[in-house]
């Protein structure tokens, strides 16, 4: 099936500048009416010097330009660019002009915008890439300081004139291959968000490719991570953290992992600020007892702490898995907690490892404590809760984490059609807004569920809405905070 970007993907493949201008202009001109509408095309101009005796240090170009630049010289904004190179594609590049980021500021200074692209730009190389590099984008546009890093510049020298001359502006890149298709996904894919900016969409029979290609780089913005995930990654690593927003089922998982990939061989224990170092490993406890008189008393001795009962009943059974599920796993300081058994948790050590304990704990340990092969430890971790402890480095190391993210599938498959819409707009905003380190709070799909309106617009109220306020409350929000008002406004009106 033809394509509109058939003309664009033509030129990019091409080893000749004839025309070169008029070919752009027809390539151009080729989105409009068919892909886009008509009206979209007063959103872009474009500049292809013919760049003939060597004119602009013989960089030859084709730009999809903000209408508001001059006819000729440096331009400033958003734009989405070609560069024409011998004996290679052209490279396919989001650029900035050097004339600076006005008309576009507002654009390229959105968390959102820096996100698509690095999102599409993970994907094509996860998609195309083979094992190799295909696509880069610049953690922020509007530093137009940064160059193109040396690993880009060392294996990429076919480009080595484009990024002598524009490297530092150039905020997403993709290098073509033979592979037509791939070219055609990455300009796609990069037009699509060029356009949507300019607060233009695709036409109606386009909607469903438009949904596909996000579809297809959304999966490296909030990737989904599914059981099977999880219990892969404990087989191989032993000890695994998922954490996420809340709402996102992580406790759930969690039960159901217990429940069915480990046959009920298992237990759940949650963390809190009180938990110690004695109630995970062990340590002396208060036992009760009964003197010559009869008068009761009291004595301390060893008692096994959770880990320890876990990996005493693995023991049991070596050839049956036994999982620890720890729920709220940051909620207390999993380093003191931990302590000196820290070192026990290496999923593959060069050697068996095994702790000398302060007390005699009895058999199977007495006073040496080993983690068997057998012993799979899972937390769950809420990111949004800001007054509970964060992991150090020496713990993370020792943990492999996967993140769980808020899903459209689950709200289309239990939710309404009004929880749908309200989910839909509320990630979008994150998205957009959203700074690194707010992100993860974004509010999972359980907020969204509802089979009728009635039941979505009363967890919408008792639910949703008291957690964004919450957010606005302790500034979890502030640098979007009117973003998340405006939505809690059109939540009321619906």
């Amino acid at each position: 099936m033809a394509s509109p970007f058939d003309p664009l993907i033509d030129i990019i493949h091409s080893a000749t500048t004839d025309s070169w201008k008029e070919r752009n202009g027809q390539a151009l001109a080729a989105l409009f009416g068919t892909r886009y509408r008509k009206i979209a095309e007063k959103s872009v101009t474009l500049r292809a010097p013919e760049m003939k005796g060597g004119n602009d240090s013989g960089v030859p170009y084709a730009a999809y330009i903000h209408p508001s630049n001059a006819e000729a010289g440096a331009y400033g904004g958003m734009s989405f660019v070609i560069f024409p190179v011998e004996g290679a594609p052209c490279l396919v590049a989001m650029v900035i002009g050097t004339q600076g980021l006005a008309p576009d500021e507002a654009i390229l200074g959105r968390p959102g915008h820096a996100r698509k692209m690095q999102a599409i730009c993970s994907w094509l190389n996860q998609q195309f890439g083979g094992g190799g590099q295909l696509a880069w984008a610049k953690q922020d546009p509007t530093r137009v300081d940064i160059d193109v890093p040396p690993s880009i510049l060392n294996t990429w020298q076919m480009y080595d004139r484009v990024f002598k001359r524009y490297g530092r502006v150039l905020y997403a890149i993709y290098r073509p291959t033979e592979n037509r298709d791939a070219t055609l996904s990455a300009v796609t894919a990069m037009l699509d968000i060029l356009f949507q900016e300019r607060g233009h969409t695709p036409l109606k029979e386009y909607e469903s490719d438009e949904r596909a290609v996000q579809a297809a780089w959304f999966q490296h913005l909030m990737p989904t991570t599914t059981r099977d995930d999880v219990a892969g990654l404990l087989k191989t690593r032993r000890y695994v953290i998922i954490q996420g927003p809340p709402g996102t089922g992580k406790t759930r998982m969690a039960r159901e992992m217990l429940a069915n990939d480990y046959a009920g061989s298992g237990q759940t224990i949650q963390f809190h600020p009180n938990t110690t170092y004695e109630n995970f490993v062990g340590g002396l406890a208060p036992v009760q007892e009964s003197g010559n008189n009869g008068a009761l008393g009291f004595r301390f001795a060893p008692k096994p702490g959770f880990l320890m009962e876990a990996a005493a009943k693995a023991y049991e059974d070596p050839a049956r898995n036994y999982l620890l599920h720890i729920d709220e796993i940051n909620r207390a300081d999993l380093g003191k907690i931990l302590g000196e058994a820290i070192y026990l948790l290496e999923p593959d050590p060069e050697s068996p490892r095994e702790l000398t304990l302060a007390y005699d704990f009895g058999p199977p340990f007495s006073r040496k404590l080993r983690l068997p092969n057998n012993l799979h430890v899972l937390g769950t971790m809420n990111s949004a809760d800001r007054s509970i402890a964060i992991l150090d480095v020496a713990v993370r190391r020792r943990f492999a984490f996967l993140s769980l993210w808020p899903s459209l599938a689950v709200v289309e498959e239990h939710g309404c059609e009004l929880g749908q819409k309200v989910f839909r707009e509320l990630v979008s905003t994150f998205i957009e807004h959203a700074a690194e380190e707010a992100l993860p709070l974004v509010p999972g799909h359980s907020y969204f569920l509802g089979k009728d309106e009635g039941l979505a617009r009363m967890n919408l109220k008792t639910s949703l809405v008291p957690l964004l306020t919450e957010y606005l409350a302790q500034g979890y929000v502030s640098g979007f905070a009117e973003p998340i008002r405006a939505y809690l406004q059109w939540l009321e009106s619906l």
